[in-house]
């Protein structure tokens, strides 16, 4: 009896292409179709050596192959209406991160999961990683309120410009990124987010006129921490402060220092993005005459997974989640504040307001 996960795959660029490339590895499912507009999925095709069905349309490509999970790895804007179809055709769904482009949106593909009883599993690729979990540990550590820094800007030309320009038809890069680490500040704080306010430029006419290709935001919590995040993507951008991430609060501060990653012509790879290598640890503690009293610390884990390990951990717990029936309401719910939280900022950079939550 095959008791394969049937799984299509709907989207085969960067982060479409390392899903399928974990459920081309697992035994556990049967990639039953590669769904794409233009020519990347044969692209993907010939990479992993197959002979998966093709399909130009996803409705077509859902009714064919008749999945009992969907890869959504889309443009955000298609993100709802993939989602809901694939739950009313009876399948699980992994989608790619944000849940969709508005709050309305998120909250009906939460719905339509509950209503159909599926598991929605939503790319947050840093929750599978040991070393943000350990980052996100430490820094929980450092009593509160907690002061959280944390910045992606990306240098992107060629084949990632056009991937960029693509993705500000739905988002600016403060939502789509930014849902990443606004995520991690909350796991960092238990507190409730109070007020955003966020600023933003245009950079280039070369996005819609209602977009802007740099955003920086600010979040107040309710018990005092306050957190930071900024992204601008193009071939403008300065690569000179492209990777903070750290977090200081009354006990000390641990930051994510990626030299490597870090470096110049890193800053449009997905590798970098999740590369952390070692985790810096300073303590506050000092003596009478206001020196430390101890050394900072340097954690250096021994399973950083590169970017595809990161994919296969995903779909291992989505398979996880299916296999084994987990309740995944509080991850839902975790989604879809993020995107409230992003969404706020989109609207403070628009209006120029702060935004209470």
């Amino acid at each position: 009896m095959n008791n394969k996960i049937k799984i299509l795959v709907v989207g085969c660029g960067n982060m479409g292409a390392s899903h399928a490339q974990a459920y081309h590895d697992m035994e556990d499912f049967e990639i039953v179709g590669l769904v794409s507009r233009r020519d990347s999925k044969v692209a993907l095709n010939k990479a992993l050596g197959a002979d998966y069905p093709l399909y130009d349309d996803y409705d077509e490509a859902l009714a064919a192959a008749r999945p009992d999970a969907v890869c959504i790895s889309t443009y955000p804007d298609t993100h709802e209406e993939y989602a809901i179809k694939a739950f009313q055709a009876g399948a699980h769904v992994f989608v790619e991160k944000p849940l969709a482009d508005t709050v309305a949106g998120a909250e009906a593909v939460i719905d339509a999961a509950k209503q159909a009883d599926k598991k929605l599993v939503v790319g947050y690729i840093l929750r599978h990683h040991p070393s943000w979990i350990k980052f996100i540990e430490i820094g929980r550590s450092m009593g509160y309120p907690l002061v959280m820094r944390m910045n992606l800007n990306q240098q992107s030309e060629g084949h990632m410009w056009d991937v960029h320009r693509n993705l500000m038809e739905s988002l600016s890069p403060i939502v789509d990124c930014g849902v990443h680490y606004i995520d991690v500040m909350c796991q960092m704080t238990d507190a409730k987010p109070v007020s955003v306010s966020a600023i933003g430029a245009r950079l280039t006419d070369d996005i819609p006129t209602e977009r802007y290709n740099y955003g920086q935001l600010q979040i107040r919590f309710s018990d005092g921490s306050v957190g930071w995040y900024e992204a601008g993507w193009g071939p403008m951008i300065s690569e000179t402060a492209f990777f903070i991430k750290d977090v200081f609060g009354p006990k000390g501060s641990v930051s994510i220092v990626a030299k490597e990653a870090s470096a110049s012509g890193q800053s449009d790879t997905v590798e970098s993005h999740t590369k952390t290598e070692s985790l810096k640890v300073h303590y506050a503690e000092i003596d009478a005459k206001n020196r430390f009293t101890r050394e900072d610390q340097w954690v250096d884990l021994h399973d950083e997974p590169d970017h595809q390990e990161l994919c296969n951990r995903e779909q291992r717990y989505f398979l996880q989640a299916i296999r084994e029936d987990l309740d995944l309401h509080r991850s839902m719910d975790d989604a879809l504040n993020s995107l409230k939280i992003a969404l706020a900022c989109d609207q403070s950079v628009l209006t120029g307001q702060i935004v209470s939550l």
